[in-house]
């Protein structure tokens, strides 16, 4: 992906590690063949997307059983990037 084009940016940036790893074990369990460089882009974004989906699928799915297990991950202070002349 070209530089200038990641707009995502982590709340957390401590977890851009575990992060990256997440996407590499999600990507495997659908079986897409990443190349071995580790560029993705020309992938058809419609893996891609699959990929994003079924990571957020994960972690929705991991913070409802915490919910349920009656315990709640610690909400991350998020302040607004953005300031307002």
């Amino acid at each position: 992906m070209a530089l200038g084009q990641k707009r995502n940016k982590l709340i957390l940036p401590q977890a851009a590690a575990a992060m990256e790893q997440f996407k590499w074990e999600t990507a495997a369990e659908l079986g897409v063949q990443v190349p071995q460089s580790g560029y993705m882009g020309d992938l058809p974004s419609r893996v891609n997307g699959a990929i994003g989906g079924n990571m957020v699928r994960k972690m929705i799915a991991a913070y409802e059983q915490s919910l349920a297990n009656g315990t709640q991950p610690p909400t991350p202070q998020v302040t607004n990037a953005r300031t307002t002349p």
